[in-house]
């Protein structure tokens, strides 16, 4: 039963990894374009950096919940 609850887990942290990653990139986009509002622009800067953070957490808890399901 372990096993499926862990293997549901990582497969929820992939696709919560993946959409922190998405949302990574569009921020990262919003940042560097200069037609932006500056106010826009730092916004975007400080939640590309969150959605890194949050991607990573999500990767590394995958990893985890996949280690943990083939054991």
């Amino acid at each position: 039963m372990d096993t499926i609850k862990n293997t549901a887990n990582y497969v929820s942290d992939k696709v919560q990894g993946a959409g922190h990653g998405a949302s990574k990139e569009a921020n990262k986009q919003t940042a560097k374009d200069s037609d932006a509002p500056v106010g826009s622009r730092i916004k975007s800067a400080g939640n590309a950096v969150s959605d890194k953070a949050k991607e990573s957490k999500s990767d590394t808890s995958a990893e985890a919940n996949k280690q943990a399901a083939t054991h």
